[in-house]
């Protein structure tokens, strides 16, 4: 048996079935092989609730919004890369208040090569906050292990523990990761 693979997902919203065919088509070539498409954003809401999507492109309008209420919803609430795909006019009016909560605004219409590149960017943000979020989960792991071994080696407080690794990383202008590691080096 070997490991588990990467399946990536992405979420499409839209309502018209000949934009669900180009879009998943176009997906699908970049990997997304089978994405999960929504005709509203109600049921795009429910979906996110269970399935974290790696990708979630919002075809404007929507039938119960517009969508860029739910592009700012998926950010807020998700890990995903967002795209609102919107007509020109609209897109410029409201790309630069969605680029400010991390959505990217395709204008339509659009090539499927400026589309690929939209859903590519989008993963690689997505793939990228991940990256800083498991790099900051084993920072926090690191320092609570040095805390640890200053209480039951050093006979300090969790607090003591806790003030001498900022002041340290303070003092000498080092992040408290470093400071824990060199701790735990002295075990």
């Amino acid at each position: 048996m070997g490991g588990d693979v990467f399946v990536p997902s992405a979420l499409i919203a839209s309502a018209g079935n000949n934009a669900n065919e180009y879009l998943a088509k176009h997906v699908a070539e970049l990997g997304y092989l089978r994405p999960t498409i929504v005709a509203s954003g109600g049921e795009a809401r429910r979906r996110m609730g269970d399935i974290d999507f790696e990708v979630v492109i919002i075809n404007t309008p929507l039938p119960d919004e517009f969508g860029h209420e739910l592009s700012t919803y998926a950010v807020e609430k998700s890990n995903a890369g967002v795209i609102l795909l919107a007509k020109a006019g609209t897109a410029d009016q409201i790309s630069d208040k969605l680029q400010q909560h991390g959505v990217l605004v395709l204008a339509k219409p659009f090539t499927g090569v400026q589309f690929r590149q939209a859903v590519q960017m989008a993963a690689a943000c997505c793939r990228r906050l991940d990256y800083l979020r498991q790099e900051k989960i084993a920072q926090i792991r690191l320092v609570d292990r040095a805390k640890c071994y200053l209480i039951e080696h050093k006979g300090m407080s969790e607090a003591e523990a806790h003030r001498m690794i900022e002041k340290t990383a303070m003092d000498t202008r080092r992040d408290r990761a470093e400071v824990a590691a060199e701790i735990l080096e002295e075990e």
